[in-house]
């Protein structure tokens, strides 16, 4: 069974930095891409980052370039580096994974992936 966990949320300043991390257990499909999406309060569920098996991101464009993608080569591990963070940046934010289809951020939000993890809190505050 697939399992994600999230972990490194917390709460930063303005202009603070996180680095979330998700822990993937049970995976074995033949391909994926991995991404994170994020939850706002009052807000619909945004993808945010991609990642495919050799290594290629994408990005939603409302990050400005702040955030960054990667995994360990194992591929058992996805973290987020948020930088620059914004108090918009507030939400919950999840690990996910796709078995098949085009790996990009806008495509990493139910229905359309396969596997999501519980969450990780972030709160941004000014």
């Amino acid at each position: 069974q697939v399992q994600l966990v999230e972990s490194g949320g917390g709460s930063v300043q303005s202009g603070g930095s996180l680095r979330l991390t998700c822990a993937i257990s049970g995976y074995r499909y033949s391909s994926r891409c991995m991404g994170w999406f994020r939850h706002a309060s009052g807000k619909e569920r945004e993808g945010i980052a991609a990642i495919d098996d050799g290594g290629s991101t994408d990005y939603a464009d409302s990050l400005k370039g702040r955030f960054t993608i990667s995994q360990e080569n194992d591929k058992n591990t996805l973290y987020l580096e948020m930088d620059s963070l914004e108090p918009e940046d507030t939400a919950f934010y999840y690990c996910a994974a796709r078995i098949a289809g085009p790996c990009r951020a806008l495509s990493m939000i139910p229905p359309t992936i396969n596997y999501w993890g519980r969450g990780t809190q972030v709160t941004v505050s000014s």
